[in-house]
C-alpha cells in the first residue's frame, strides 16, 4: 500500500519534501532512521544494487527489506514510518540481452520489489538492449514502463515515478560546467506519453506521483554544479498543468541547504542523495585515522589499506576515473562520485575501518585534534568527542542539511540532530550488516 505521506506531496508542493536515502551502507541507514524517528523515512535501492540475482550487494528485495528492518529495530524506528523505494527499475542489469529477455527479467525484479513491500517504484526503461540504440524513443520507453507497471499491479499498489532525463548514476565522469534544464514541453510530453501507454495497458494513472527531470544539478569527480533556481522557473511552473504530480531530483549531492530548499520550493519534492553520505563517512574515517596516529604514534593505516584493495580489484573505479596514475589515485579516495563506497562491505575494508575505531576505543578525543581533522563535525558541537559518535555525526550532518531543506528549516543549517549529542551510538558489534 502506498504510504500516505508520499501521496500528500503534490498537495504540499513547494512547501514540503522528503529525502531519498540511496545507500545500502548500514551506518548510513542507521543514521537516517535514528534522525528520522517519528516521521516517514524513504530509503531506496537500485536495480543494480538489489535484484533477484543479488545485485552487487548480494541482496534480493526481500533481503534488503529485512536488512533495513533489522536496523530499524535496533534504532527504535517504527516500521510503519518506513518507505522503501526501488530506483531505476527496468532492464538495465540485463541490457546485454535481447529486449524481450531483459524485460522478462525486469518484470521478475519489479514483482519481487513490490511483493517485498517496496511502495515507491521508479520505472526506467530508457536504455536500449542488445541490438537497439543506446537511448530509446519516448514511446517505446513508456510502453515498456507500462508493461512493468502492469506486473507491479498484480502484487501491490505502489506509487510510481516515471521519467528518463536521469543524470548519470553516481555523478558525471568529467568536469561539468553547466547543464541543460529539462524543457517544460519535454516534461509535459513525457507525462502525456506515459499516460497514454498506461491507458492502453488498462492501467490507471492516479498513483503516478512523480517525474524525474533535470533541474540543472550534477556533480563530477571534482566539481559540483550548483542549482540555479532562475533557470528552472519555467520547468517548475509547468507543474501547475500536471495535477497530482511532483518532480524528483537526482544527483542532488553536495548542494547547499539553500539550493536544496529552492529545489523543494520549485516542486522538486523528492531529493535523492547517496554518494555524499558515504563521502562524509570516508572523510570521517580518514580523519579518525589521522587522529589515532597523533595519539598513538603509529602511521595512518586505512588509506593504504583501501588503496591496496582498490588496486587489487579495480572494477568499481577503473572506467570511471580517467587521467594520469596520480590523478586516478586522488579520485580513488577523494572523488565526489565516491566509488570507494563499493568497497566498504569487503572484508579487508571492514578490518581496516574497525582497526581505526579499535585504536581510538572509547577514549575522549581532544577537541583540538577534532578541530584539526574533523572540523566540520566539531563545529556543530558534541557533548563528548568519541570515535563512534564522530563517525555518526559526520553522516548525520549531511542528513540534517537535507532535513532542513525538505521541511523548510528548523533542524537544518548543517546542524546535527540534538539527539545525537545526548545519545551515544547504539550500534554494538553485534549489529546487522557490515560494521562500519
Amino acid at each position: 500500500m502506498t504510504h500516505p505521506f508520499l501521496m500528500s506531496l503534490p498537495q504540499n508542493r513547494g512547501a514540503l519534501g522528503i529525502t531519498s536515502v540511496c545507500s545500502a551502507h548500514p551506518r548510513v541507514i542507521a543514521m537516517a532512521l535514528r534522525q528520522g524517528r517519528g516521521r516517514p523515512v524513504l530509503i531506496e535501492a537500485t536495480c543494480n544494487q538489489v535484484n533477484q540475482d543479488g545485485g552487487y550487494t548480494g541482496m534480493t528485495p526481500a533481503d534488503f527489506r529485512r536488512f533495513v528492518l533489522d536496523i530499524a529495530a535496533v534504532e527504535g524506528f517504527d516500521p510503519a514510518d518506513l518507505i522503501l523505494g526501488g530506483d531505476h527499475l527496468g532492464p538495465n542489469p540485463w541490457k546485454h540481452l535481447p529486449a524481450d529477455q531483459a524485460l522478462d527479467r525486469a518484470a521478475v525484479m519489479v514483482a519481487d520489489y513490490v511483493t517485498a513491500g517496496f511502495t515507491k517504484i521508479h520505472l526506467d526503461c530508457s536504455m536500449g538492449c542488445a541490438g537497439e540504440p543506446e537511448a530509446l524513443p519516448d514511446e517505446i520507453t513508456a510502453q515498456r514502463a507500462a508493461r512493468l507497471a502492469a506486473v507491479a499491479e498484480k502484487h501491490g499498489a505502489p506509487a510510481y515515478v516515471i521519467g528518463t532525463e536521469v543524470p548519470i548514476p553516481g555523478g558525471a565522469l568529467h568536469h561539468v560546467d553547466s547543464l541543460e534544464v529539462t524543457s517544460p514541453d519535454a516534461a509535459a510530453r513525457t507525462v502525456d506519453i506515459h499516460r497514454e501507454a498506461f491507458a492502453k495497458a488498462g492501467l490507471g494513472f492516479d498513483r503516478v506521483l512523480g517525474l524525474v527531470v533535470q533541474p540543472g544539478v550534477e556533480f563530477g569527480n571534482q566539481n559540483v554544479v550548483p542549482f540555479a533556481p532562475a533557470k528552472a522557473e519555467a520547468l517548475s511552473a509547468r507543474l501547475n498543468t500536471l495535477p497530482g504530480m511532483i518532480y524528483e531530483a537526482h544527483s542532488t549531492d553536495y548542494q547547499s541547504e539553500a539550493a536544496l530548499r529552492a529545489l523543494v520550493t520549485g516542486g522538486f519534492a523528492i531529493l535523492k542523495v547517496g554518494p555524499w553520505l558515504t563521502f562524509a563517512l570516508r572523510e570521517a574515517l580518514y580523519g579518525l585515522d589521522l587522529i589515532a596516529a597523533e595519539l598513538d604514534g603509529k602511521p595512518p593505516a586505512i588509506q593504504p589499506a583501501m588503496e591496496a584493495l582498490m588496486i587489487q580489484d579495480p572494477k568499481h573505479w577503473a572506467k570511471y576515473y580517467p587521467g594520469t596514475p596520480a590523478e586516478q589515485r586522488l579520485m580513488r579516495h577523494y572523488s565526489y562520485s565516491d566509488r570507494i563506497r563499493y568497497y566498504w562491505g569487503q572484508a579487508p575494508a571492514q578490518q581496516a575501518a574497525r582497526a581505526v575505531l579499535d585504536r581510538l576505543g572509547d577514549r575522549d578525543i581532544p577537541e583540538t585534534l577534532v578541530s584539526q581533522h574533523l572540523g566540520a563535525v566539531w563545529s556543530e558541537g558534541l557533548s563528548a568527542a568519541k570515535a563512534e559518535g564522530l563517525l555518526d555525526a559526520a553522516v548525520g550532518r549531511v542528513l540534517a542539511i537535507y532535513d532542513g531543506a525538505a521541511r523548510g528549516g528548523g533542524k537544518g543549517g548543517g546542524g546535527v540532530n540534538p539527539a545525537l549529542r545526548k545519545t551515544p551510538s547504539v550500534w554494538p558489534r553485534s549489529r546487522p550488516g557490515p560494521m562500519v
